[in-house]
């Protein structure tokens, strides 16, 4: 895995840390040990691939990827096409239905979100097959705390911060006070959605990129 460069130039210090090593040897020993983990390697860091660090204007944060067969993809809540929709990415597009008009599509995958500077960002960024939060507390935590932190410095136009969830809402501390721009839900999860609808976080989100002049994100 690879950090692509816009990123690396920021935290390059951050990944010389001892902790980044502990990780590193956690992930070894968990192949070693015939885990199977996800997303695959190669992945791992796409939505930093998908999204450079000088072209986020919206961040989403999720919790840790997919935990089934070929479902993580590297970005927050997206799943590749072919794959069936997960329960809560069915109710961020219905959501989106109410809140834009958008048909609910027949795939998951959010690169074209990504790819308009949408930063899907996972807290834990890799799991064990069918056990969620298997892979909290090795690392990840401090090591996307750092992207955040990097992210709330940028320069320029304020960002957009959507939180969707307790996990996603602890990092409101990192960001209060700042001049970023925080929208806050439940998550969108079957267990909560009655409470993350209505949210309509997609239209205030363009609402203020458009305000400023920017283009809208094509949700």
């Amino acid at each position: 895995m690879k950090l692509a460069r816009s990123w690396y130039e920021r935290i390059e210090s951050e990944l010389k840390k001892p902790y980044i090593e502990e990780l590193k040897g956690f992930l070894l020993l968990e192949k070693k040990a015939g885990q199977v983990i996800y997303p695959p390697d190669f992945l791992i860091f796409h939505a930093f691939a998908q999204t450079p660090f000088d072209r986020v204007r919206v961040v989403i944060i999720g919790q840790d990827p997919y935990h089934g067969p070929g479902q993580a993809n590297g970005l927050a809540f997206s799943v590749p096409e072919g794959v069936s929709i997960p329960p809560s990415l069915k109710n961020i597009f219905k959501e989106r239905q109410e809140d834009l008009g958008i048909p609910i599509p027949s795939h998951g995958s959010l690169i074209h979100w990504a790819q308009q500077g949408v930063l899907l960002l996972n807290i834990i960024l890799t799991v064990r097959s069918g056990e969620p939060q298997s892979h909290r507390s090795k690392g990840w935590e401090q090591f996307t705390d750092a992207i955040i932190r990097q992210l709330i410095l940028k320069e320029g136009p304020p960002l957009i911060f959507l939180l969707w969830g307790r996990v996603a809402q602890s990092k409101q501390r990192e960001i209060a006070g700042t001049h970023h721009l925080v929208f806050e839900a439940a998550h969108p999860s079957p267990y909560s959605a009655e409470r993350f609808f209505g949210c309509r976080h997609f239209s205030k989100t363009n609402k203020a990129l458009t305000q400023r002049g920017e283009s809208p994100i094509h949700w």
